[in-house]
């Protein structure tokens, strides 16, 4: 996942659903600079943990699917890119939907939403969202194997 973040863009990364933080530890050895990590975990644990193991990141603890009133007051620019391991398909397709189009305007233009599935399918809809998508090959060595999902407003 942290192949799709380009660590040259200036702006900060937001990951959602960072969980104990592999994919933070991966965005870090790509390059991006720790403290321009927000993180955003839903889990006071996971939150303690994460400030523990990224003392130079921003730890927000609150709902992504409340993105922008769970930054407000983090966020000082708009975003370079948004990484993205939460279990979406536990969701509705609207919400998922919601979840997109309230990411986007918290980036920057041509900024990627990355979000990784263990499913065959589109994790955001597609069908009249405005994005394009590109889906990566399986990750078969990922127990079990993934796909990784970029998005990207469309033009």
């Amino acid at each position: 996942m942290a192949s799709y973040v380009d660590p040259e863009q200036p702006g900060p990364v937001i990951e959602i659903g960072p969980g104990t933080g592999p994919v933070t530890e991966a965005l870090i050895e790509r390059g991006v600079d720790e403290e321009r990590l927000i993180l955003v975990e839903y889990s006071p644990e996971f939150c303690e943990l994460l400030r523990k193991r990224f003392p130079r990141a921003t730890v927000v603890q609150g709902d992504a699917y409340a993105l922008s009133t769970t930054l407000a007051g983090h966020l000082t620019e708009k975003a370079a890119a948004l990484v993205s391991s939460l279990p979406l398909f536990n969701r509705p397709p609207p919400s998922r939907t919601a979840l997109a189009k309230e990411a986007f305007p918290l980036m920057v233009e041509g900024a990627p939403f990355i979000q990784f599935t263990y499913s065959v399918i589109s994790p955001i809809p597609r069908k009249g969202s405005g994005l394009k998508a590109f889906v990566s090959d399986w990750v078969l060595r990922n127990i079990p194997p993934a796909r990784v999902w970029v998005y990207r407003e469309a033009s």
